[in-house]
């Protein structure tokens, strides 16, 4: 079974800050496999508040270098490789997380393996095949992700991202999506998806059910749950609003 756990539902800096959500990224599971996706600030903490033991995590998947996306990364490689001590542990990042020098030089030695994300790519985390995008519009190196979540069935990763052209054909044929949804209403130089981005996505994808998340401020005012509603009953399709805990099977 194909399982998300949202670890935490917070995105942009007012509300990682103050900590309205918390900012500790996505777990899937499929069987035994785990794959630990943007381990922002507090991740180890929530990782331990649902007993989940890092060393049982041996995929990372990290979108850009944001601090709401990768704060964590050094402590959870410190986790899973129990000090450095131990090679184990793959991580998937783009260079520029490596070429800021984000990832500390004994940890990426203590690694089993690291991958560098390129656009249009495929790649293997155990059990999990995912599916790189072109690089979105951000202002970080950053892809979307597409997991096979079964043989026909695709799950949707939309990240930190404004909304270009060619946005909907990266992820058409999906099935499920979470869509990063930072503002309720769109504001100018800000490069992050908002609802009526959402919207045009919905229209044209429908995708079986949406999952919204990595909330900014103006959607915690609009109350999340509230906008995942109407935009249920306005597209007839069925939209939710993550929080912080919450679990998914697919």
């Amino acid at each position: 079974m194909f399982e998300i756990l949202f670890l935490g539902t917070a995105g942009a800096r007012y509300v990682v800050a103050k900590q309205l959500r918390a900012s500790a990224g996505l777990l899937f599971r499929n069987d035994r496999d785990y794959l630990l996706i943007d381990p922002g600030p507090g991740t180890l903490v929530y990782l331990a508040k649902y007993k989940l033991y890092p060393e049982k995590i041996k995929s990372l998947l990290v979108s850009h270098k944001h601090l709401d996306h990768s704060a964590d990364l050094n402590i959870l490689v410190d986790a899973i490789t129990e000090g450095g001590f131990k090679k184990r542990g793959k991580v998937f990042l783009p260079e520029e997380i490596l070429l800021e020098g984000l990832l500390l030089p004994y940890l990426k030695e203590a690694l089993k393996e690291l991958v560098i994300l390129s656009e249009k790519n495929t790649y293997h985390a155990e059990s999990f095949v995912f599916h790189t995008t072109r690089k979105l519009l951000h202002s970080a190196e950053t892809f979307g992700f597409i997991f096979e979540v079964d043989k026909n069935k695709k799950l949707g990763l939309i990240t930190d991202t404004a909304y270009f052209d060619g946005l909907l054909e990266e992820f058409k044929g999906v099935s499920y999506l979470i869509i990063n949804t930072v503002r309720y209403q769109p504001k100018e130089g800000v490069l992050h998806l908002s609802i009526p981005d959402v919207k045009l996505l919905l229209m044209e994808l429908q995708p079986e059910i949406t999952v919204l998340t990595h909330f900014g401020m103006t959607m915690l005012k609009a109350n999340p749950f509230r906008v995942a509603r109407e935009l249920s009953s306005e597209l007839n399709l069925k939209v939710l609003s993550a929080y912080d805990g919450m679990k998914l099977s697919l």
